[in-house]
Protein backbone atom coordinates (compact mmCIF):
# COMPACT_ATOMS: atom_id res chain seq x y z
CA UNK A 1 0.00 0.00 0.00
CA UNK A 2 1.35 3.72 -1.07
CA UNK A 3 1.44 6.31 1.44
CA UNK A 4 -1.06 8.78 -0.04
CA UNK A 5 -0.80 12.27 1.12
CA UNK A 6 -3.31 14.73 1.31
CA UNK A 7 -3.66 15.89 -2.29
CA UNK A 8 -3.48 12.04 -3.86
CA UNK A 9 -6.49 10.06 -4.19
CA UNK A 10 -7.30 7.79 -1.30
CA UNK A 11 -9.79 5.89 0.79
CA UNK A 12 -10.10 5.90 4.25
CA UNK A 13 -12.72 4.64 6.95
CA UNK A 14 -13.43 5.27 10.71
CA UNK A 15 -16.23 3.80 13.22
CA UNK A 16 -18.07 5.05 15.95
CA UNK A 17 -19.87 3.24 18.45
CA UNK A 18 -23.21 5.06 18.47
CA UNK A 19 -24.33 2.43 21.92
CA UNK A 20 -20.82 3.54 23.85
CA UNK A 21 -20.47 6.74 22.54
CA UNK A 22 -16.95 5.60 21.84
CA UNK A 23 -14.41 4.96 18.91
CA UNK A 24 -14.89 1.54 17.85
CA UNK A 25 -11.41 0.34 18.62
CA UNK A 26 -10.66 -3.33 17.35
CA UNK A 27 -13.10 -3.92 14.58
CA UNK A 28 -12.04 -5.87 11.88
CA UNK A 29 -12.91 -4.47 8.80
CA UNK A 30 -12.88 -6.43 5.04
CA UNK A 31 -12.31 -4.21 1.84
CA UNK A 32 -13.69 -5.68 -1.56
CA UNK A 33 -13.01 -4.90 -5.00
CA UNK A 34 -15.90 -6.07 -6.85
CA UNK A 35 -15.92 -7.00 -10.66
CA UNK A 36 -18.73 -8.14 -12.83
CA UNK A 37 -20.41 -9.09 -9.42
CA UNK A 38 -17.57 -11.31 -8.54
CA UNK A 39 -15.61 -9.95 -5.34
CA UNK A 40 -11.92 -9.81 -5.08
CA UNK A 41 -10.24 -9.65 -1.34
CA UNK A 42 -8.13 -6.36 -1.33
CA UNK A 43 -7.26 -6.76 2.58
CA UNK A 44 -8.44 -7.19 6.25
CA UNK A 45 -7.63 -4.46 8.87
CA UNK A 46 -8.62 -3.84 12.54
CA UNK A 47 -9.59 -0.16 13.56
CA UNK A 48 -7.46 1.62 15.95
CA UNK A 49 -7.91 3.00 19.86
CA UNK A 50 -9.75 6.02 17.71
CA UNK A 51 -11.79 3.66 15.50
CA UNK A 52 -9.61 4.39 12.40
CA UNK A 53 -7.20 2.32 10.57
CA UNK A 54 -3.94 3.26 10.68
CA UNK A 55 -3.12 4.59 7.29
CA UNK A 56 -5.24 4.58 3.80
CA UNK A 57 -7.05 1.22 2.80
CA UNK A 58 -5.92 2.70 -0.82
CA UNK A 59 -3.59 5.29 -2.20
CA UNK A 60 -1.39 6.02 -4.76
CA UNK A 61 -1.50 3.99 -7.90
CA UNK A 62 -3.55 1.37 -5.72
CA UNK A 63 -6.34 3.34 -5.83
CA UNK A 64 -8.55 2.72 -8.94
CA UNK A 65 -12.11 4.08 -10.46
CA UNK A 66 -14.79 1.20 -9.70
CA UNK A 67 -16.59 -0.99 -7.33
CA UNK A 68 -16.00 -1.51 -3.92
CA UNK A 69 -16.98 -3.14 -0.60
CA UNK A 70 -16.28 -2.56 3.02
CA UNK A 71 -17.30 -5.73 4.82
CA UNK A 72 -17.68 -4.05 8.59
CA UNK A 73 -17.62 -7.05 11.37
CA UNK A 74 -20.29 -5.49 13.51
CA UNK A 75 -21.45 -8.78 15.15
CA UNK A 76 -17.65 -9.60 16.29
CA UNK A 77 -17.30 -6.35 17.95
CA UNK A 78 -20.52 -5.98 19.59
CA UNK A 79 -20.06 -10.01 21.10
CA UNK A 80 -22.20 -10.36 24.01
CA UNK A 81 -22.09 -14.18 24.22
CA UNK A 82 -26.15 -13.86 22.78
CA UNK A 83 -26.31 -17.01 20.38
CA UNK A 84 -27.66 -14.80 17.20
CA UNK A 85 -26.14 -11.28 17.01
CA UNK A 86 -28.83 -8.62 15.60
CA UNK A 87 -26.04 -6.81 13.20
CA UNK A 88 -23.49 -9.28 11.89
CA UNK A 89 -21.69 -8.00 8.64
CA UNK A 90 -22.70 -4.72 7.55
CA UNK A 91 -21.64 -4.43 3.90
CA UNK A 92 -21.44 -1.09 2.38
CA UNK A 93 -20.88 -0.86 -1.23
CA UNK A 94 -19.65 2.14 -3.03
CA UNK A 95 -18.38 3.32 -6.36
CA UNK A 96 -15.34 5.17 -6.88
CA UNK A 97 -15.44 7.58 -10.01
CA UNK A 98 -12.81 9.96 -9.80
CA UNK A 99 -9.60 8.22 -7.92
CA UNK A 100 -7.57 11.45 -7.49
CA UNK A 101 -10.89 12.41 -5.05
CA UNK A 102 -10.66 11.42 -1.14
CA UNK A 103 -13.53 8.50 -0.38
CA UNK A 104 -13.91 8.68 3.35
CA UNK A 105 -16.65 5.91 4.48
CA UNK A 106 -17.67 6.47 7.72
CA UNK A 107 -19.90 3.88 9.99
CA UNK A 108 -21.85 5.00 12.92
CA UNK A 109 -22.81 1.95 14.40
CA UNK A 110 -24.89 0.57 17.23
CA UNK A 111 -25.61 -3.57 18.04
CA UNK A 112 -29.02 -2.89 16.21
CA UNK A 113 -28.86 0.00 13.66
CA UNK A 114 -26.20 1.67 11.66
CA UNK A 115 -25.30 4.63 9.35
CA UNK A 116 -23.04 5.35 6.75
CA UNK A 117 -22.46 8.93 4.37
CA UNK A 118 -19.51 9.49 1.85
CA UNK A 119 -17.71 11.64 4.57
CA UNK A 120 -14.78 14.03 3.72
Amino acid sequence: MNAATNDQGRLTTHVLDTANGTPAAGMKIDLYKIDNGAKSHILSIKTNDDGRADSPLMGGDSFQEGVYELVFQVGQYFDRGEKISFLDEVPIRFGINNADEHYHVPLLVSPFSFSTYRGS
